[in-house]
């Protein structure tokens, strides 16, 4: 359900940014998701074909590109990919010193248009 609030941002921004350079029409969106966000693309989708009926980027595709997050052992330094739920020990030792980075970005990377 946190996709509502989610799309309705993503609208907003692409607006306001067509609206400043006089856009015409918004026939593409593209956005980051890190993996750990648990945005789910299809619910952003839904909700965005609801939101946009009527305005500048009615009927724009949303392209999604999704982050990877990576693990990395303080103690042995081995690095791996991770996807919810996380485990939190390292598979190479064991240990559970571990730092989680990436992720969780979330930002719409560019718009395509028509002027």
């Amino acid at each position: 359900m946190h996709e509502l609030p989610i799309t309705q941002g993503i609208l907003e921004v692409v607006i306001q940014t067509a609206r400043a350079n006089r856009v015409r029409r918004v026939t593409d969106i593209y956005l980051v998701i890190g993996e750990l966000t648990s945005i789910v693309d299809d619910s952003v989708q839904f909700y965005f074909d609801i939101l946009s009926k009527d305005t500048l980027a009615d009927g724009a595709k949303l392209h999604f590109r999704r982050e990877p997050a990576t693990a990395t052992c303080q103690d042995c330094a081995h690095q791996w990919a991770v996807k919810p739920p996380i485990w939190p020990a390292c598979p190479a030792c064991k240990g559970e010193n571990v730092r989680v980075s990436g992720g969780r970005e979330f930002y719409v990377e560019s718009i395509e248009v028509e002027e």
